[in-house]
This record gives C-alpha cells, sequence and structure tokens, in this order.
C-alpha cells in the first residue's frame, strides 16, 4: 500500500515531466517560458528536497492510498498543476514587465513563508512544543497555506491566462476545507486555542 506522500512526490515529478514536455513540444519561445519553468521546476525540486533535508517532513501525509488514491493524485496533483504551464507555453503574447514585477515577489514571498512555517514549526515540535502560535504563525494559523497560495498564483500570473487561475481557485477551496475540519480538532485538542484564533486570522494576516 502507497502512501499519500509516496503518490505527491510521484505527482511533483510528472508535473516536472509534463512541463520539459512542454518545453521539448511548443519550444522557448521568450521569457514567459523560461521564467515558467524556473519557477514551478524549482518549486517541485524543494518539495523533494526538503524531506532530505528535513527528514520529519515525511511523518506528514503518511496515511495508505489505494489505486484510485494514487490516480486521483497523479491526475490532480501531477497534471492538473501542470495547466498554468501549458497555457504558458501556447501563449505567444511576450512576458510584460508588469507580469514580471508581480510574479517574482509572490513566489520568492511564497517561498519564503511556507518553508519558514514548516521548519518552525517542525523544529518547535521536535523540541516537545504542542501549540505552535508564535513566530510567524502568529500572524496566521495557516500561514503555511497562505505562502503555498501565493506561489501557485506566481505561476498563473506567468501563465498569463484566466484559465490558469483555475488550480490556485482548486487549491484555496482544498484549503479552505482542511482549515474547517483542522480547527474543531484544534480546539477540542488545546485549550489555549480559542485565545490564538481571537490574536490571529485565519488565512491572510492582518486581513482575514
Amino acid at each position: 500500500m502507497q502512501t499519500q506522500l509516496t503518490a505527491i512526490n510521484t505527482a511533483k515529478i510528472l508535473t516536472s515531466v509534463c512541463l520539459i514536455g512542454f518545453a521539448v513540444v511548443f519550444g522557448v519561445q521568450d521569457l514567459r517560458q523560461v521564467i515558467y519553468l524556473c519557477l514551478h521546476i524549482s518549486y517541485c525540486a524543494w518539495w523533494l528536497l526538503e524531506q532530505w533535508f528535513y527528514p520529519a517532513r515525511k511523518q506528514m501525509f503518511n496515511e495508505p492510498v489505494g489505486v484510485l488514491g494514487f490516480i486521483f493524485s497523479l491526475v490532480f496533483v501531477g497534471l492538473l498543476y501542470a495547466l498554468p504551464g501549458y497555457l504558458a507555453f501556447t501563449n505567444p503574447v511576450p512576458l510584460s514587465f508588469t507580469a514580471t514585477a508581480i510574479a517574482l515577489p509572490l513566489y520568492i514571498f511564497g517561498s519564503l513563508i511556507n518553508t519558514s512555517a514548516d521548519v518552525q514549526k517542525m523544529t518547535a515540535k521536535q523540541e516537545g512544543a504542542k501549540l505552535v502560535s508564535d513566530g510567524i504563525w502568529r500572524f496566521s494559523r495557516n500561514i503555511n497555506y497562505f505562502g503555498d497560495l501565493m506561489r501557485y498564483l506566481s505561476f498563473s500570473v506567468v501563465a498569463g491566462s484566466i484559465w490558469a487561475y483555475i488550480v490556485p481557485s482548486a487549491i484555496a477551496l482544498l484549503y479552505l476545507q482542511r482549515i474547517s475540519q483542522k480547527e474543531q480538532t484544534m480546539v477540542e485538542k488545546y485549550a489555549e486555542y480559542t485565545t490564538y484564533q481571537q490574536s490571529s486570522r485565519r488565512l491572510i494576516p492582518f486581513i482575514w
């Protein structure tokens, strides 16, 4: 029986293969395709490297998945997540300075926020902490999701198509479902979680 992590890792590799395939089939016309390849493949590579740098990450997504679950991960995480890449490689319009100026900070800060949140929580848990609510987590109870959404928004901006926003929209809906389930569990698990809810935002720092 495969685990969720194995399925996700395989899907990330599939996404990278699709992006390289797009480059071979459609060619690299301008910076739109170059920047997209650099951003998305570096993200997939970091996902895999992070598990090597921080072995504790392997403890996440360790639930077993059957054949259907594995196939769903390949389709949803592997193929659907490659959609903005396809749109980037089939977009004949050169990437504008404005889109570049929006996409790169979204990707850079999104990656920093997501990684910082993960590393802080892993370190705190290894040292015996229970509820992690300080540091970067004081700004949002799901700050790691916020950083990840910023990163996927950057892919859509580079793709330059309204259809590319299907992916971050689908991820946002998935995260909202997870947040709803998580918060019900956290209230029951930690007595101080209610206080944490009152002093932080649910997803977007300073806003919501």
